[in-house]
């Protein structure tokens, strides 16, 4: 076949949400490879109705060597690749046809693009990063890594304002899978690489082993790496430590991010809350104030967290200028943050506070 993308999936026992990816993507292919590796349930006859382009491929406890199996078998001038609980929306569904237009006329080689991995009850990202979204299928380079694999880009890139959301799996329940493959891959061996380090850490602090996940977090920083990375590092190695109750290892891990570039939102943020829990309320509003006015990163490659540059900083100030005796300035804030999001949780409780007292 002959076309211009290449749709690939790696797929296991993902009846629930499988059709939702497809459905929102199925429009803008010109082909749809799906590398099964092993399911039990209805996958296999739901991908069936999109397409007859599903192949067997036997689990190794390594996503790389699925993915490339999957792309092996794309025929298109382009793959782009997602998982089956992604979500291609109605909007970012417009983006991607205009997307196919600037593949036909830019001829690029990678295309970089928006994942949208958390969000909040309103369905608002609260955490994204920039990941390759679209190759070219020739001479495209290997994926790599056992597990949070990745194409590393070269040649010509673009970047577009397509974006991928992660969905909900209903009924799934995040385990060990991952560092499970970590650390056998660990055993035999292997040694993981500074982008490795980093996501190997943050899975040992996803599964609570906090004091195992500093230690290698500490590895992460201080080592060698790309500085988003070793910032992000900081970040989850400071969370290490305040769930190990050491809050000055943590202010002191913060701080030591800003070796590595300008200060994060998220950064400032977590700076505050640490002399908040102190009740230093002026230090905690210097350290908020500060996150009001962070830089945005996001477009640098960094994991974002929008979050941190408005609402959380807002309702923070709000909490630390009422405490701080500044009742004026914490209505100023809550108005703020009121215009930003009026149906936040802690707008919501701000408003009945200043309300019952007669501030609004």
């Amino acid at each position: 076949m002959e076309g211009l993308l290449s749709l690939c999936l790696i797929v296991k026992n993902e009846e629930k949400v499988l059709a939702r990816a497809l459905d929102g993507v199925r429009a803008y292919a010109d082909e749809i490879i799906i590398a099964d590796t092993g399911s039990t349930d209805g996958t296999k006859k739901i991908a069936s109705e999109y397409t007859d382009k599903i192949y067997d491929f036997e689990w190794k406890d390594d996503f790389a060597a699925a993915r490339n199996f999957a792309f092996s078998k794309a025929t298109c001038e382009y793959i782009m690749w997602m998982d089956a609980d992604d979500i291609v929306t109605p909007e970012n569904g417009v983006l991607l046809g205009k997307l196919r237009k600037r593949l036909e006329t830019e001829k690029p080689d990678v295309v970089m693009c928006r994942y949208d991995v958390a969000f909040d009850a309103e369905g608002r990202a609260t955490y994204s990063y920039i990941r390759e979204r679209i190759l070219r299928r020739e001479n495209c380079p290997p994926w790599v890594g056992c597990v949070h694999e990745c194409i590393s880009p070269q040649g010509k890139i673009i970047f577009s304002h397509f974006t991928m959301r992660h969905g909900e799996v209903p009924g799934k329940v995040r385990g060990r899978r991952n560092l499970d493959i970590y650390q056998k891959n660990i055993a035999a061996g292997v040694r993981l690489d500074p982008r490795h380090t980093f996501y190997y850490g943050r899975e040992l602090y996803s599964n609570r082993l906090y004091a195992e996940a500093a230690a290698v977090l500490t590895g992460a920083v201080e080592g060698e790496g790309w500085a988003v990375n070793k910032i992000e590092s900081g970040k989850v190695l400071a969370d290490c430590y305040i769930a190990l109750g050491k809050y000055d290892e943590a202010m002191k891990t913060l701080l030591g991010t800003f070796r590595f570039g300008e200060p994060r939102a998220a950064v400032l943020c977590k700076l505050g809350s640490l002399f908040k829990r102190k009740k230093m309320w002026r230090e905690a509003i210097y350290w908020y104030s500060a996150a009001l006015t962070a830089k945005d990163f996001s477009a640098y490659g960094d994991f974002d967290q929008p979050e941190c540059r408005g609402i959380i900083p807002l309702v923070e100030l709000t909490a630390c200028y009422w405490q701080d005796g500044e009742e004026k300035k914490a209505v100023e804030c809550h108005k703020t943050a009121a215009e930003l999001q009026p149906d936040h949780p802690s707008v919501v409780f701000n408003r009945k506070f200043f309300e019952s007292r007669g501030l609004l």
